[in-house]
C-alpha cells in the first residue's frame, strides 16, 4: 500500500510539474510587438524616427527597443518619455525635464505634464514609434502620452507605429465611463476605469472614434503581439512604474488607486504599494504600516506616521481580478474612519470618473448597488470598442 501511495504521489507530482511547464511554455510563446523586428524593421527603413518608450520597452531577449533599432541601422533621432521618465525611475507626478540618454547618447524629450514642443520634434522626424507597457487603466497615464504624440503626428502629417504589448488587465472591462467634464491628467477619454484594451487597440479606437484633436486622422500602423488573447494571464517582465512592484499590485490597482483621492494611504513608501491601505485613525485593524521616503516614493502621504489598516497582498489573484473595480476597500476605510467628511478629496471624482459614486458611498449605498450604475455603460463600451480589437477574447 505504501509503495502504491508513493508511486501515485510521484505521478501526481510529475503531472503538476508538467502542467506548470506547459503554462510557462504558453506564456513564453507570447511575442510582443518589439520582438517582431522582421515587421517593424522594414516599416522604419530610410525614415527618421522618434521613439516614445521607457524601461518597459524590452524585447524578450532583454534588449531595449532603442538599442535594437540602432543595431538594425534605424535612423533613431529622438527619444520621448512618459510619466516616470525614459528609464522609469521618477516618482509619480514628478516633473522630468529634457535630458540625454546615457545608454544611447540621444536627446530625451519628456512629454509628461505638457510643456514640450512636440511640434518641433515632429518637424524633424518622419514617424513616431510608441512602445510602452500599459496596465489597462483609464487613470494610468501612458495612453495619455501616446494620445499627445498621435495628435502632434496628425497635425504634422507624420506616421505613427505602435509596437503592441499585452494588457495584464486585458480580461476585464469595468468601472464608470469618464464624464468628460472631469477630463484631467488622469483621464482623457470616455472609457471605463478598466478598458480591457492594448495600447494598439486603444490607438485604433482613438482614430476611429474621432478622439484625436479636431477629430483628425493619422496614418497608424500597429505591430501586433503574437499568441495573445484578452484572456491571457500575462505577467509583466519588469514593473511598469516604480510603485507597481508586483503583479498583485497591478491587479489590485483598479481598486486601490482610488485611495489617491482620499486621506488614507495606499502604501506608497512601503514595500507593498497598492497592496495595503490604512490611516492613523482607522479603527478595528490589527495590521499596521509606516510610510517612509524611498526611491520612487519620495515623501509619501502620511510619511513617518503609523497607519492602521488592511494588507491585501495575500488576496487570491483570481478573486481580485474577478471583482474588477472593487469599491469595497474604499468603503471599508471610509466606515472605519467614522464616515469622516474629510475622507474624500476632489481628486476621487477624477479617478473614478464621475461625481455620483462618491455621493452614493457617503449616503451609505453598498458597493454592489453602486456597481449597477455603470453596468449599462460598460456593455455599451464593449460594443463600441469591438471594431478596434486586434485579439480574440479567449
Amino acid at each position: 500500500m505504501i509503495c502504491i501511495f508513493v508511486k501515485s504521489m510521484n505521478r501526481l507530482l510529475l503531472t503538476i510539474v508538467f502542467c506548470e511547464l506547459c503554462l510557462l511554455g504558453a506564456m513564453a510563446q507570447v511575442r510582443v510587438g518589439a520582438d517582431r523586428e522582421d515587421v517593424w524593421g522594414p516599416m522604419l527603413g530610410g525614415k527618421r524616427v522618434a521613439l516614445l518608450s521607457n524601461h518597459t520597452g524590452l524585447l524578450s531577449s532583454g534588449e531595449h527597443v532603442a538599442d535594437a533599432m540602432l543595431r538594425r541601422g534605424v535612423n533613431l533621432v529622438t527619444l520621448m518619455s512618459p510619466e516616470h521618465g525614459f528609464r522609469g525611475d521618477a516618482d509619480a507626478g514628478e516633473h522630468v525635464g529634457g535630458s540625454v540618454d546615457k545608454a544611447t547618447g540621444l536627446p530625451v524629450v519628456s512629454l509628461y505634464g505638457g510643456g514640450s514642443n512636440l511640434g518641433a520634434v515632429m518637424d524633424d522626424v518622419d514617424v513616431a514609434v510608441v512602445d510602452l507597457q500599459d496596465v489597462g487603466l483609464r487613470f494610468y497615464t501612458y495612453y495619455i502620452t501616446m494620445l499627445k504624440v498621435m495628435n502632434a503626428a496628425a497635425k504634422s502629417g507624420k506616421e505613427v507605429v505602435v509596437l503592441d504589448r499585452p494588457n495584464p488587465n486585458g480580461m476585464s472591462v469595468d468601472g464608470p465611463v469618464l464624464d468628460m467634464s472631469l477630463k484631467s491628467g488622469v483621464g482623457a477619454l470616455p472609457i471605463p476605469v478598466l478598458h480591457g484594451m492594448t495600447m494598439g487597440e486603444l490607438a485604433q479606437m482613438m482614430v476611429g472614434e474621432g478622439w484625436l484633436a479636431d477629430s483628425a486622422w493619422v496614418h497608424l500602423q500597429v505591430v501586433e503581439c503574437e499568441n495573445y488573447t484578452h484572456a491571457t494571464r500575462y505577467e509583466l517582465p519588469v514593473p511598469p512604474s516604480p510603485n507597481l512592484k508586483s503583479m498583485q499590485a497591478v491587479w489590485l490597482y483598479p481598486s486601490t488607486c482610488l485611495f489617491e483621492g482620499t486621506v488614507a494611504s495606499l502604501g506608497r513608501g512601503t514595500v507593498q504599494p497598492f497592496c495595503v491601505y490604512g490611516h492613523p485613525q482607522m479603527r478595528g485593524c490589527s495590521y499596521s504600516f509606516t510610510p517612509r521616503s524611498m526611491p520612487g516614493a519620495k515623501h509619501p502621504p502620511l510619511e513617518g506616521k503609523r497607519c492602521l489598516g488592511v494588507d491585501l497582498s495575500g488576496e487570491n489573484p483570481d478573486s481580485v481580478i474577478a471583482r474588477g473595480v472593487n469599491l469595497g476597500y474604499v468603503i471599508d476605510a471610509y466606515r472605519r474612519m467614522g464616515r469622516s467628511r474629510s475622507f474624500f478629496t476632489d481628486f476621487f471624482d477624477k479617478l473614478i470618473g464621475n461625481r455620483k459614486v462618491r455621493t452614493m458611498i457617503e449616503s451609505g449605498k453598498p458597493a454592489q448597488a453602486i456597481r449597477q450604475t455603470w453596468a449599462k455603460d460598460v456593455e455599451q463600451f464593449r460594443r463600441q470598442r469591438e471594431p478596434y480589437l486586434l485579439y480574440p477574447e479567449s
